[in-house]
């Protein structure tokens, strides 16, 4: 089986490729000739995943999954969540966005946040969604040289290390990612 994977996010792509069987061959945006960027206007997570997937079925005729996540901050009523790829700007500095959250949360006791990631699939004129949630706090400082996007200052529930800290195998099992594609590769089995 072949699908696209609407991502140009080559971190994105390594931790999904780790988790999808043999049988299923995943393709890029690159792959397939998608140069544009796919339009992302939804102003909720589940809806701006929707549009990315409808956009390759419908310009590029493949079956396709598209993701999009979201931290959502409980102090900051969910905040960036939606907005968490452009929340210090619209050049989607990692750093940038991490140092403003840090200081957003300077003197806040509750840390409280989640990750969710929802993955939606249009597969023949089947649209289908999947949805990983990964509870856990925001750290005071970066912490560890792994993963990517707000990973060196997310602390997963149950864990002392960050999920920069964290092997990707590890990550994959409990992250918001990770549950999403297992609902996605299970269904992609039945």
């Amino acid at each position: 089986m072949k699908i696209v994977f609407a991502t140009n996010n080559r971190n994105k792509l390594k931790e999904v490729q780790a988790l999808v069987p043999s049988g299923i061959q995943l393709l890029s945006l690159a792959d397939i000739g998608c140069k544009e960027d796919i339009p992302e206007t939804s102003p909720t997570i589940e809806g701006n995943a929707k549009q990315k997937a409808e956009y390759v079925k419908k310009n590029y005729g493949y079956d396709c999954f598209a993701d999009d996540t979201g931290l959502e901050v409980k102090a900051l009523n969910g905040a960036p969540g939606v907005y968490s790829a452009r929340y210090a700007g619209p050049q989607k500095d990692a750093n940038a966005n991490m140092d403003k959250l840090l200081n957003e949360l300077d003197g806040k006791e509750n840390r409280e946040t989640q990750f969710k990631t929802v993955i939606a699939l249009v597969i023949k004129d089947t649209l289908k969604t999947f949805t990983g949630i990964c509870e856990g706090i925001i750290t005071e400082e970066k912490k560890g040289e792994g993963g990517f996007g707000y990973d060196p200052i997310f602390l997963p529930n149950g864990y002392s290390e960050t999920f920069a800290e964290l092997p990707l195998s590890e990550k994959n099992k409990i992250s918001h990612r990770g549950k999403a594609v297992q609902q996605l590769i299970e269904f992609l089995n039945h």
